[in-house]
């Protein structure tokens, strides 16, 4: 819930200096900003969407909404959608599902709290939550997601997991899923969401099973976004 029609101005210069055949860029503005992105050489997407199809449901945002205004992609699970709006992992599942039968890549948002994380229940809380995926979506379907590792703890902390941590929790995840498709868990993109900025991405994005980003706070700042998106490529 930030941003401006100012802000989407400076966007428009986002990719200056950027190789844009050497790293892929969405931006996922507030539903209100999306059609004021038109025309840049990058993809947009939302940052939710309803596990519903259109009709009697104010204030959701369905699939085919988000296909009229130039999106691409949608950011289903977040942290942030789970705990403040109650979205289970039942939930985040059918929106992934929904999202793909319209055509839209779900970035799929998976992560821990610091305080699973200390109880030693990290891999089976993130086991859960891509279970749901696995049971509702077909190999196929899930090739053709995305998954986001966003450590709860580490989100607008301005605290970030080690490279070390988050490339230990990376390589966990693709192989949970090689129990389900190991074509899928080799190629399937990987992105680490965690306080990530100009300073740490090239190091996170060195890591061996980290294929990218979901940048938070460092991407309301285009000059420091810009530099994330270089480290990218």
């Amino acid at each position: 819930m930030n941003g401006s029609r100012s802000l989407v101005n400076e966007f428009l210069t986002l990719m200056d200096g950027v190789d844009k055949q050497a790293v892929d860029v969405v931006i996922c503005p507030p539903a209100c900003f999306l059609s004021e992105f038109k025309g840049v050489d990058y993809a947009i997407g939302g940052q939710t969407m309803s596990e519903l199809e259109n009709g009697a449901h104010t204030g959701d945002i369905s699939a085919q909404m988000l296909l009229e205004v130039g999106c691409k992609y949608v950011i289903v699970g977040h942290s942030e959608r789970r705990e403040d709006h109650g979205e289970t992992n039942a939930i985040v599942a059918a929106k992934a599902a929904q999202a793909l039968k319209a055509g839209l890549t779900p970035i799929i948002c998976v992560g821990e709290s610091l305080q699973t994380r200390e109880a030693g229940e990290l891999e089976a809380f993130i086991s859960a939550q891509l279970n749901a995926l696995t049971a509702t979506l077909s190999a196929e379907q899930l090739a053709r997601s995305v998954i986001a590792y966003e450590p709860i703890w580490a989100i607008g902390t301005g605290v970030t997991a080690s490279p070390e941590q988050a490339q230990q929790v990376h390589a966990f995840i693709r192989k949970h899923l090689a129990e389900f498709d190991a074509h899928v868990a080799d190629t399937l993109p990987l992105l680490y969401g965690g306080s990530v900025n100009a300073s740490n991405a090239k190091e996170l994005f060195a890591q061996a099973d980290i294929d990218g980003g979901l940048i938070g706070g460092a991407s309301l700042k285009v000059d420091e976004f810009r530099k994330v998106c270089q480290a990218a490529s």
